[in-house]
């Protein structure tokens, strides 16, 4: 039994827009056996940084529905790890869903799945929150479903494994049958990790929850009457910088949220001249009230996308590096302050974004990946917005294979 467990030759798995790499990272990190025989991607810059981290791996750089049946079935590969484009149901985009033509790689995929001489025993797939309501979903599901696969499906963020980093992304998990997971399955969209321990709530009082007594009813009547209207208009009062109670207690809440590692713990610590990450005072002026600020001692910060460092607003969180000087004071009579009032106040604050080493590190990536010196500060956020968060994936790659 030990010569045939020596002799097992390691998964072959096939990368699909394999960006810069990520998928091939987590599968590293989730320690099964398996090699990537080849990675395809379209994008030249990512596959410079791809070629740059991972030397002996085959890159193709052509589009996927450049390649026939028998191009993919040379491959015997059995497993895929994939991120199709996102832009079709990323609720930025344009929404077009299987309509837009950077869903046709995808759609070919499904359609050449039947195709093959042997399907993969394993397939993941990683996607926007949005996914999950789309056309493209479905027609997923139907191709899974008629080729004997099992799946299921996640909306996950990082914070659940600790990382300060809220990230919520789709993912798809299929075992080829008759083989099961080790987990049980379910019809709807989980947004945990199956072996967390889900919270314990009886039947019964759940049920006391959704259908109240009418002794209950009546309590709750009498409350709201008197107090649904005053603490609405509390919680959404504007205390400072556009920040209502409410927003001000969710951010408490994570920020005391001890399970959850601090920013300090994923910063370079040998940043030798912040001065390109400082925020220019142009942006500052035009973007100070909707900026989402964080300390070195938070435990959070909102997803990064591929326009961080380029534009400003909601691409992802700043970091506050002046730790004596309180945000509440900065921005106390802002509207009322000059312009150059309003700059010498923020000045204070020093504030700068995140560096891409910094949200490689929050995304997962060992330290020893890195970039060719020739690809610019934009484009590696861009590469990096474009990715995904390493041990979340690696933690569904052992779910799969398990």
């Amino acid at each position: 039994m030990m010569e045939a467990d020596v002799l097992t030759p390691p998964l072959r798995v096939l990368e699909l827009y394999s960006g810069i790499g990520g998928m091939h990272y987590a599968l590293k990190e989730s320690c099964i056996a398996a090699e990537v025989i080849a990675a395809i991607d379209i994008n030249t810059v990512a596959n410079e940084v791809y070629k740059h981290n991972f030397p002996n791996t085959c890159i193709y750089p052509k589009t996927i529905e450049g390649m026939t049946v028998d191009e993919f079935n040379k491959f015997d590969f059995d497993m895929i790890l994939m991120s199709p484009p996102c832009q079709p149901f990323t609720r930025l985009g344009s929404q077009k869903d299987v309509l837009d033509s950077r869903s046709k790689s995808f759609l070919y995929i499904l359609d050449l799945l039947p195709s093959l001489t042997n399907l993969p025993k394993y397939i993941l797939l990683e996607n926007v929150k949005g996914f999950e309501t789309s056309a493209a979903r479905e027609k997923l599901k139907q191709t899974l479903e008629s080729c004997r696969y099992t799946y299921q499906e996640f909306l996950l963020s990082p914070t659940l494994l600790g990382i300060p980093n809220s990230r919520l992304r789709y993912f798809l998990l299929a075992k080829l049958k008759p083989d099961a997971f080790c987990f049980q399955t379910f019809n709807q969209v989980l947004d945990q990790f199956p072996d967390m321990e889900s919270k314990k709530t009886t039947k019964a009082s759940r049920f006391n929850q959704l259908f109240p007594t009418d002794d209950k009813k009546e309590e709750w009547n009498k409350s709201a009457c008197c107090t649904s209207e005053i603490k609405r208009e509390r919680d959404e009062a504007v205390l400072y910088k556009l920040e209502t109670l409410r927003h001000l207690k969710q951010k408490e809440s994570q920020d005391n949220n001890s399970s959850v590692q601090m920013i300090q713990d994923f910063l370079e610590e040998d940043l030798q001249d912040p001065s390109p990450y400082f925020i220019s005072p142009k942006s500052l002026l035009r973007y100070a009230l909707i900026l989402d600020i964080v300390e070195q001692t938070c435990r959070r910060s909102v997803c990064f996308t591929k326009g961080y460092g380029c534009y400003v607003e909601g691409t992802g969180s700043v970091l506050k590096t002046a730790s004596d000087v309180e945000l509440v004071l900065v921005f106390q009579s802002f509207e009322t302050l000059s312009e150059d009032e309003k700059l010498t106040q923020l000045a204070k604050l020093k504030l700068r974004y995140f560096t891409p080493r910094e949200i490689a590190n929050l995304h997962g990536f060992p330290l020893k990946f890195g970039f060719p010196e020739k690809i610019s500060l934009k484009q590696r956020y861009r590469l990096l917005g474009n990715s995904l968060n390493i041990h979340v994936v690696a933690k569904l790659i052992k779910l799969m294979v398990k």
